[in-house]
């Protein structure tokens, strides 16, 4: 794993630990690939029976990293390493669950709609501004929001590009709890941990009950994804990138 990927294990917990705090945890190519390889490893290992994810103080993430959003929107081709990560996360064997504290921009907010616990800090605004951006949904986000949120909450999410606070998430269905900042990580382990215990082939079946098939969220994923490559290199985005990158210098 590099440095802005940090993995660990609390006994038959794995955690996956978003660590780039100079950009806001904006996501890389290559942290998208260390996940992938982490979700699947982790899979594949029975020692280990919930997944964890984890950013930083203030910042779970800012989102795809922008040089990557440019580079093909300025006509290069994009890498797999995004699709990889997102299948990798809508088809994950073992239970997902993350910690939000702060920023939850796009990818960062999506990732929630695939665990099966979220908890968040009180500062935490989730957000996708994909259209603001030119773009779409993605990770299944425009099949998995509707079901969650209902329609018209996820359409103020994902269409509109609303900021919902931690409370809203809540009482949305978006996130299980809410808690302080110095509680976020206790509390999150503690649920992982009470998850491990159980008996791993009764949970299994359960959650897959829970969760349906995942052919519907994968062949949303390809659906999007193949609009997202499309809305890069549109007109559109390229303007809501070169205003965006003029408002940061200013």
């Amino acid at each position: 794993m590099s440095e802005h990927i940090i993995l660990d294990r609390q006994g038959a917990v794995q955690t996956i630990r978003m660590n780039r705090p100079d950009k806001k945890n904006a996501i890389t190519r290559k942290m998208y690939a260390e996940m992938a390889g982490a979700l699947a490893t982790g899979d594949a290992d029975p020692a280990v029976r919930v997944h964890v994810f984890f950013g930083v103080p203030g910042a779970f993430s800012s989102g795809n990293d922008l040089a990557d959003f440019m580079a093909v929107a300025m006509g290069g081709e994009g890498g797999t390493e995004v699709w990889d990560f997102l299948l990798a996360l809508a088809t994950a064997q073992k239970p997902i669950v993350s910690g939000v504290d702060g920023i939850a921009v796009g990818i960062g907010t999506t990732i929630n709609l695939h665990c099966d616990l979220t908890f968040a800090t009180p500062r935490t605004i989730f957000r996708t501004p994909f259209v603001d951006l030119g773009l779409v949904p993605e990770a299944g986000s425009s099949l998995l929001a509707p079901a969650v949120l209902g329609r018209q909450n996820a359409f103020a999410l994902l269409g509109l590009g609303e900021g919902f606070s931690a409370e809203r998430a809540k009482d949305a269905g978006l996130i299980y709890a809410v808690v302080d900042e110095e509680r976020l990580e206790a509390e999150v382990l503690a649920a992982a941990q009470a998850i491990a215990a159980k008996p791993p082939e009764a949970l299994k079946i359960a959650r897959d009950l829970m969760r349906g098939s995942r052919e519907d969220v994968v062949a949303r994923i390809k659906e999007e994804g193949a609009h997202f490559q499309e809305r890069l290199k549109s007109d559109e985005a390229k303007a809501a990138f070169v205003a965006f990158m003029g408002r940061k210098k200013a």
